[in-house]
């Protein structure tokens, strides 16, 4: 998906330059590419979405829900005050508000298609999205798409996993080496559009000169391994993203692969 042009709201402008890049893969394994993706800089949204189901259900899923959020955040985005420090409550709120929002509606767009086919029947995506409002960042999360956040030779998972034996582990039920062999490792908990609701996770990032983002789907981080990200992202968004499909490629394919690396400077 191509990056959108955007007229650029007052609220977008930023102390940081945003520079990001973003490639979408079909992989070793699958006949055809569910995940869809979706940045534009100007407007300082970034979303990752890996659909599922049948007769290229998935397909319509990932790519409704990305248009759905970016119309719901560009109509809304010009109403927000700039997140800056002294943060003030009430501005976070409605920026979580906002994104939140665009995901339940998304979450209503897909549920509403499935229930009008029955081709389409139980379709869904997951959901990681990023947006950058003054010099900090909301997260939205729905599905084992993930967002990371690398910061010199330091890397954070900023989402949690909706998925199985992510709870498995929470609880203490299984070790993360049990997580690996495990049957279930694929079953998600939360997606967008099996229902016409959805829980969704919000977070709120400082911006510093020099962080850098990925925000990806299953089909990279499940190939990534620790020394990974710290190495690639500093080779700039554009060589990272080539860099990192090559690599899910290279470790087996079997998914789609989906990347957005984002330079915050």
């Amino acid at each position: 998906m191509v990056p959108r042009t955007s007229p650029l709201p007052e609220i977008a402008r930023s102390s940081f330059r945003r520079l990001s890049h973003g490639l979408s893969d079909l992989g070793r394994k699958r006949p055809s590419n569910e995940d869809a993706f979706f940045r534009d800089d100007r407007l300082g949204l970034y979303v990752v979405a890996d659909g599922m189901g049948g007769h290229a259900a998935g397909e319509v899923a990932s790519s409704e829900a990305v248009d759905t959020i970016y119309g719901m955040v560009k109509r809304g985005i010009g109403e927000l005050k700039p997140l800056n420090v002294p943060l003030v409550e009430g501005h976070v709120r409605a920026a979580f508000r906002l994104l939140e929002s665009a995901v339940q509606a998304a979450t209503y767009m897909v549920f509403s298609i499935a229930e009008l086919d029955s081709k389409k029947s139980g379709m869904g995506t997951t959901i990681s999205a990023l947006l950058v409002l003054g010099d900090f960042a909301i997260t939205a999360q729905v599905g084992d798409s993930r967002i990371y956040r690398v910061i010199g030779n330091t890397v954070d998972q900023l989402t949690e996993d909706h998925t199985l034996v992510a709870w498995q582990i929470k609880h203490g039920l299984i070790t993360e080496q049990e997580a690996k062999k495990s049957p279930h490792k694929n079953v998600i908990t939360r997606a967008v559009g099996n229902r016409d609701y959805v829980q969704v996770d919000t977070g709120l990032v400082e911006l510093e000169a020099g962080q850098r983002f990925l925000l990806c789907s299953d089909g990279l981080h499940g190939y990534m391994k620790p020394g990974d990200l710290d190495a690639i992202i500093p080779l700039g968004a554009e060589a990272a993203t080539t860099k990192l499909i090559d690599l899910a490629n290279g470790r087996g394919g079997k998914d789609n692969i989906t990347a957005i690396v984002v330079e915050i400077d």
